[in-house]
């Protein structure tokens, strides 16, 4: 347990930055969920705008540091990737 005040502060600030980078997650989760099912289901309009949403949501996720850029670039690339060979297709 924390018995400085400076370390109090820490922990403070820990637990509001942990609750607010989970429900930045778990919306960036969703996205990504949402932009892949619109991939697979065919519908050219719907993927195109779900791909657009779930870039937009990484590249924030990223700037914030929730997550890593390099994971966001990965995930931007798959989906980006699956809509290409979905179009084609």
């Amino acid at each position: 347990m924390a018995n400085h005040p400076s370390a109090e502060k820490r922990n403070r600030q820990r637990i509001v930055a942990t609750e607010r980078n989970r429900a930045a997650k778990s919306a960036l989760r969703g996205a990504v969920k949402k932009a892949r099912a619109a991939v697979a289901s065919g519908d050219a309009a719907k993927a195109k705008s779900g791909t657009l949403t779930a870039e937009k949501a990484l590249a924030k996720a990223a700037s914030k540091g929730v997550i890593h850029p390099r994971t966001a670039a990965r995930t931007t690339s798959r989906i980006a990737k699956a809509l290409a060979k979905s179009a084609k297709a």
